[in-house]
């Protein structure tokens, strides 16, 4: 499975408290958005993380 982008935006639009760890991740870490968001896909959904089939039906959506 690969990050995208796009899919990941869209997981994280649909999940309030993926939302806040996004905000939470940029202002602890002093990350840009970007980059915010591809530590966010790792912690959340890759390697059997507690989003990862939502993120693969979004993938497979596009």
């Amino acid at each position: 499975m690969k990050y995208n982008k796009t899919a990941m935006t869209k997981l994280i639009n649909e999940h309030r408290e993926l939302h806040d760890e996004l905000k939470r991740i940029k202002k602890d870490m002093g990350l840009e958005k970007n980059l915010a968001i591809k530590a966010l896909y790792h912690s959340a959904v890759a390697e059997e993380g507690p989003y990862m089939k939502e993120y693969q039906e979004l993938e497979r959506n596009q």
